[in-house]
């Protein structure tokens, strides 16, 4: 009787929780980096220094 078994190849499985793991951490730190643009700071900001570029040019060519 064989007593020879065989090993089961684990790569592949590795690889695809590896590539999983990876698209997870991206997704969580993009959701992470974008959270700012929702709370509308930015177009506010925005607005806030065109005002004050509008604000100067008016003041300089009078």
């Amino acid at each position: 009787m064989s007593d020879v078994h065989e090993e089961k190849d684990y790569f592949w499985f590795y690889i695809g929780g590896l590539i999983a793991v990876t698209i997870i951490l991206v997704l969580m730190l993009k959701a992470d980096e974008t959270k700012h643009l929702a709370s509308g700071a930015v177009a506010q900001s925005q607005a806030e220094v065109f005002s004050k570029i509008e604000n100067k040019h008016q003041n300089n060519s009078k």
